[in-house]
């Protein structure tokens, strides 16, 4: 296509939004008007489906749950008055609990002021969270916050190690629905521990966002934990960041949430209107669908090009990995759908795998989110007329156009600046082409039957662990992996049997492999 011809599909696929300044670009990705036309019966449905949804339809059947992460920006659509008045009222607590700790008139036992926060969480509980806070949080916030995302013991004492000096005046948040999601039930015994360390009483510190009536929710009552907040079962983890799982960390750091929410709210106007072209969601998920041919055969590579949304292409992994990756479709057929989702930032990863993506395997398309404004204020010149930011702007136009000159497709998504209201529009945005594009491929987009497996799997491994143990300790003599698992009743689970043993060995818990490390099977296991 030659470049007048190129202009003028530019100038016809650019979608702009008004009121949040915000454009869409889709013109490099090669479908054609033909193309669109096979798909529009689809949309049809998913523009259906997703008035469904909002009206409170069950759109998660496993769970005979509803999903309703849309009503936490607009209450009014919530299908009860009851649910509209919770959700107010929990937005109302959340800010005059935030507004009390900044100043003061909440604070710790012996400090005029809580410093930082400790944010427990996995997840969508996490990096919702995460990614708000690198993205928003001011460079010098009223509370510093630290997450605690998964239950590595190393990680965990980094945090600890670093707050050391400020437990005293450190805020814990604990997130999870059920309060039995081992990652965070361990992050929090653990941090418990760190405090009574200290001789800090823990319940004065903390603050619960779980299931109304849960183990934790319990617990928090029960020793009177500082606040309570709710999650509801209607809001899946990895669409929770409107929802006390992401606005209480995001207002005790001084981020406008009203103006997330807003954002938010103005880009689900937007993406309810049923027209392929004027719909930015539906024009993702139509390029969606023409670059992997509706199966997910090409990855999504996603390079925002400014620092503070370094991880949007972390959180997007579990939006649209768990959304999409599924094995059945909604009439049981296995049909092996996903798109994976991987990325960092621009220019930096322009030297680490741009290469490859120009001349490389041809299985992936680029989204490239763009930010207008360089910094807030002047920038010097690096060059005679020439800023950084300018500098970044043309390795972003050149990237995509490098790309396009050689069949590589790409997306491009415009905001004018990195602020409350833009990134509450963009998680919208990507939450809504999730639940198109799962419409067009005929699956559930809100259950995770796969996550729930690989949860299974670790509890059972927990389980032998404790069998092999019970075994070691009724022996005498040292004993093979063989017979550890004969007497175990676990036959076949003798590789996992041996990892358990060897992973014990190295931390020093009392268990002596004996033998050649290297071959497995001439080992001898006992407890000293």
């Amino acid at each position: 296509m030659d470049a007048k011809a190129l202009w003028q599909r530019y100038q016809d696929w650019l979608y702009f939004h008004e009121g949040l300044g915000l454009y869409l670009d889709v013109s490099r990705m090669r479908f054609d008007d033909a193309f669109v036309e096979t798909l529009q019966p689809k949309f049809d449905k998913a523009f259906a489906d997703m008035a469904e949804l909002e009206k409170g339809a069950i759109a998660n059947p496993d769970e005979n749950r509803m999903v309703g992460h849309y009503w936490l920006r607009n209450p009014d659509l919530a299908p009860t008055p009851e649910l509209t008045q919770e959700i107010v009222q929990t937005l109302e607590q959340i800010e005059a609990f935030a507004e009390k700790v900044q100043t003061g008139a909440i604070h710790p036992p012996r400090a005029n002021r809580f410093t930082d926060i400790i944010s427990i969480g996995i997840g969508g509980s996490a990096l919702g969270p995460e990614f708000v806070a690198e993205a928003l949080a001011p460079d010098f916030p009223p509370l510093k916050i630290h997450f605690i995302d998964n239950t590595d013991p190393a990680g965990i004492d980094r945090i600890l190690n670093h707050l050391r000096n400020n437990l005293a005046s450190t805020l814990v948040v604990v997130i999870s629905k059920s309060g039995g999601t081992p990652e965070p039930r361990n992050g929090m015994i653990e941090v418990k521990k760190a405090y009574a360390g200290q001789n800090l009483d823990f319940a004065q510190y903390a603050v619960a966002i779980t299931s109304t009536g849960s183990n934790l929710d319990k617990v928090a009552q029960s020793e009177g934990w500082l606040a309570r907040f709710p999650m509801y079962d209607w809001v899946g983890g990895r669409t929770s960041e409107m929802s006390a799982v992401g606005l209480v960390p995001a207002a005790l750091q001084g981020i406008d949430v009203r103006a997330m929410l807003e954002g938010a709210k103005e880009m689900d106007d937007a993406t309810r209107i049923a027209n392929i072209k004027n719909n930015p969601a539906a024009l993702l998920a139509l390029s969606w669908y023409y670059a992997g041919k509706g199966k997910g055969e090409k990855d999504m590579v996603v390079l925002p090009y400014k620092d503070s949304l370094l991880l949007f292409s972390r959180y997007l992994q579990q939006l649209v990995m768990e959304s999409l990756g599924k094995e059945q479709d909604l009439d049981g057929n296995t049909v092996y759908q996903g798109i994976a989702v991987y990325g960092n930032k621009g220019s930096t990863d322009q030297h680490a795998y741009v290469q490859q993506l120009r001349e490389g395997v041809p299985n992936f398309f680029a989204t490239l989110i763009e930010v207008l404004e360089d910094r807030q204020g002047p920038s010097p010149e690096i060059d005679p007329g020439v800023t950084s930011g300018d500098y970044l702007s043309g390795f972003l136009q050149g990237t995509r156009k490098a790309l396009y000159e050689n069949q590589r497709d790409s997306i491009t998504v415009t905001i004018p600046q990195v602020n409350a209201r833009t990134v509450g529009a963009l998680i919208a945005l990507y939450e809504r082409t999730v639940g198109f594009y799962a419409s067009l491929v005929n699956i559930n987009a809100y259950h995770q039957p796969g996550v729930e497996a690989g949860k299974k799997a670790a509890a059972a491994i927990l389980d032998l662990q404790t069998k092999v143990i019970g075994v070691l300790q009724a022996e005498k003599t040292p004993l093979s992996l063989e017979e550890i698992a004969n007497k175990a009743g676990a036959a076949e689970e003798v590789e996992s049997i041996y990892k358990i043993l060897r992973h014990l060995s190295a931390n020093q818990r009392g268990v002596i492999l004996q033998g050649n490390l290297g071959q497995p099977s001439s080992l001898k296991v006992s407890l000293s």
